[in-house]
């Protein structure tokens, strides 16, 4: 079994408690296992079953990659990459605290929160497959579906980690299989355009997004059906480190402004999307915080 293993030294304010809470949401631990100050999770490399190993230490990260095809050489900077991707090590972060710490209403949700980034998924496959679980339930059922879409549709390392599959496993399991796990008629219709959009060609996702191409991305995944603003926002924050979607129409994003703007009701989307346009590049950030101040593994 070929094994790397590559150090990264980590920012003074990282919050490695929520890097581990994040991961930490499926309790049942079959394709991410949190012991102590390690996460163990299970990704394809190259079409290989592998085990990624992210020990953190101090300010200190290490990643190590257990590959099981033993003619798959792991590239040390390819997993430096993927590390800083899942840390959320390529958001600029500190410019953003820097502008808004002051800021009147979110400056002291800043401060309590200090050092907060987005955790990114490992793949952005894997971030909108999320997103389209996640449309209009809760959490708790969305990790329940994710958890019996992995174990339909992945496959097993030699440790008996389950790792999440890529586009021609899913494209490849039947709609029964798909059902069986709780995905809805219209999730099977959204999944199925995404592989194939993906197996065409028409989607790239190894395109690095910004301010300035997002909207092209964006247009493509609203092509498809069963795929919305809410979706291409969540997925665009959690796979591509993009952090200006505006998630107005989340549910916790409403509720825990409420309180944060002295509200007597819940605000509603239009007044949520009026509200985050000032913060503009940082919108989706704005809501991690929000998010954060609720619990640590509902960002």
């Amino acid at each position: 079994m070929p094994t790397a293993i590559s150090p990264l030294i980590l920012p003074v304010n990282f919050r490695a408690d929520d890097f581990f809470a994040f991961h930490l949401r499926d309790r049942q631990n079959i394709a991410e296992i949190v012991e102590n100050n390690v996460l163990r999770k299970g990704i394809l490399w190259d079409n290989s079953p592998a085990q990624l190993i992210i020990t953190i230490d101090q300010q200190m990260a290490t990643i190590k990659l257990e590959v099981d095809d033993s003619s798959n050489i792991a590239n040390d900077q390819k997993m430096i990459e993927i590390g800083k991707h899942m840390l959320g090590l390529q958001q600029a972060i500190e410019q953003f605290e820097t502008q808004y710490l002051s800021h009147p209403i979110i400056g002291q949700l800043i401060q309590h929160q200090q050092g907060l980034r987005i955790y990114q998924s490992a793949s952005a496959f894997e971030a909108l497959v999320w997103a389209i679980i996640g449309q209009q339930i809760s959490v708790t059922a969305a990790i329940a579906i994710r958890r019996r879409f992995i174990q339909a549709t992945g496959s097993m390392h030699s440790s008996g980690i389950w790792c999440f599959p890529n586009e021609q496993q899913v494209a490849a399991t039947d709609d029964d299989t798909l059902r069986q796990t709780g995905f809805s008629a219209g999730k099977i219709v959204a999944i199925r355009a995404l592989c194939a959009a993906i197996i065409d060609k028409q989607i790239d996702l190894s395109v690095q997004i910004n301010q300035n191409n997002h909207q092209e991305l964006a247009n493509q995944l609203l092509n498809l059906k069963g795929i919305g603003p809410w979706t291409v926002s969540y997925a665009l924050l959690r796979g591509f480190n993009y952090l200006d979607g505006s998630l107005h129409g989340d549910v916790a994003v409403r509720r825990n402004l409420q309180p944060l703007l002295k509200m007597a009701t819940q605000p509603t989307a239009k007044e949520t999307e009026k509200w985050l346009t000032e913060f503009s590049p940082w919108r989706a950030l704005v809501a991690a915080h929000l998010w954060r101040s609720q619990s640590a593994a509902g960002y």
